[in-house]
């Protein structure tokens, strides 16, 4: 695709160390949108680059018939040419399919500064480059536009809510959005960007909608409350992230979030004790300490205040703090599968987790990528062993699967079970290729 002021062919991008840009090869990610279940291509796909903060940093690729794919991504240039190191993940949409990421399943890093010369171009293509979809149940309807982006290209969060449920994606980088996948009805669809705020639209979805999106005059608010560490064990610092309340599940435990409404705004985690998110949109949010792996997650123990999920509304221009404080706690280490990183697996595994010093039983409970728990036991505890207990569940190919695991404990006096620490959101996840 050129650029404005360069050849054709040619992009217009930043040169490290000058403040003139200049015309260069155009940085491409190449792949494939594949049905995990059958490795056939998927056609109409959408594929988005995303910044390290959720915000995208490219413009749309549509998947052709087998399923490949050509994205310009943006780079900041060496003086000769070659890229800097900048890291992205890439987001697919497609019709009747499951978006990635979602639910269990998160992207892996692409530094583009790895692309080599070709034909022309700089491109990466490797096996991050291919995006897996797990196919899901097809409705007809489907939301597309425009989204006005503001100047600073905050990245744009578009949510189309019918009957308080949410279904969001991210626009791209000149505000190009669509959602798939929708059932018939009446949506409320709703940009949120942080420092920005945005007119809502309405429309009736029947088939293939259209509806742009613009900035409104109202100032953001604001987002405060205070983290408090209990045994935090190796853990020490966390993160804050506000999800769209509409798209929260709390079975999972996780949601939308716009890019850039967390604490820290960027980076790893830091926070330990009081904590702010400026640039709020109006609307209504679920909020989550210790959502990343940081050797934390939130407590779940209910004998407790300060465990249960955070809801919020935030006005337009208003601050909204939250009275009661997060309660986090040091995780349960998932040692396998799925200790860093999604794993394959061709034979039920063995899960296995480091022991809880005080517990009087585990109960393991594992979910498909839909989010549907499809399996649950409880064993007893293991004293100074590591618990382990073999999966009995459906092993679908091309399906992924998260093994949860919490510690409990009996109260002597009242006989109440009381959660005493959970493994992390992210981790745990196996897949059957």
């Amino acid at each position: 695709m050129a650029q404005s002021g360069c050849d054709n062919g040619k992009a217009c991008e930043q040169v490290a160390g000058s403040d003139t840009p200049a015309c260069f090869a155009p940085v491409e990610l190449h792949g494939r949108v594949m049905n995990l279940a059958n490795n056939a291509g998927v056609a109409g796909a959408r594929v988005v680059a995303l910044d390290v903060n959720g915000a995208a940093a490219s413009g749309v690729a549509i998947s052709a018939a087998d399923g490949r794919y050509a994205l310009q991504v943006p780079a900041q240039r060496g003086a000769g040419g070659a890229p800097s190191a900048f890291p992205v993940t890439l987001r697919a949409d497609a019709v009747g399919f499951q978006s990635f990421p979602g639910t269990i399943r998160q992207p892996l890093p692409i530094d583009v500064a790895t692309a080599t010369p070709l034909n022309g171009s700089y491109v990466v293509q490797s096996a991050l480059t291919d995006i897996g979809l797990i196919a899901q149940a097809a409705a007809a309807g489907a939301i597309h536009g425009h989204v006005a982006v503001a100047d600073d290209h905050p990245g744009v969060l578009v949510v189309a809510e019918a009957s308080g449920k949410g279904f969001a994606v991210i626009a791209a980088r000149d505000g190009d959005y669509a959602i798939f996948n929708l059932a018939a009805g009446h949506y409320t669809v709703t940009a949120y960007a942080r420092g920005h705020v945005y007119t809502p639209g309405e429309t009736d979805v029947t088939g293939d909608v259209k509806l742009d999106l613009a900035l409104a005059s109202s100032a953001p608010g604001s987002l405060s409350g205070q983290i408090e560490i209990v045994n935090g064990g190796t853990g020490s610092t966390t993160s804050v992230v506000a999800f769209v309340e509409s798209t929260f599940d709390p079975v999972t435990g996780r949601g939308a979030p716009p890019p850039g409404l967390r604490a820290p705004s960027s980076g790893p985690p830091s926070v330990s004790g009081a904590f702010t998110i400026d640039g709020v949109p109006p609307g209504k949010y679920v909020v989550v300490a210790a959502f990343e792996n940081d050797d934390l997650v939130r407590d779940p123990d209910h004998c407790i205040a300060g465990t249960a999920d955070v809801h919020v509304q935030v006005a337009a221009g208003q601050a909204a703090p939250i009275a009661t404080s997060f309660k986090v706690t040091g995780a349960l280490a998932v040692m396998s599968p799925g200790a860093t990183q999604a794993e394959a697996v061709t034979a039920a595994p063995a899960l296995r987790w480091a022991d809880d010093s005080s517990e009087d039983h585990y109960v393991v409970e594992v979910f498909d990528s839909f989010g549907q728990r499809v399996w649950n036991t409880t064993i007893s505890g293991v004293s100074g062993g590591t618990p382990t207990v073999t999966y009995g569940g459906p092993m679908a190919p091309g399906m992924y699967y998260q093994f949860r695991v919490t510690s409990t404990k009996t109260q002597g006096g009242t006989g109440t079970t009381c959660e005493l620490s959970r493994s992390e959101d992210l981790r745990g996840v196996f897949y059957v290729p």
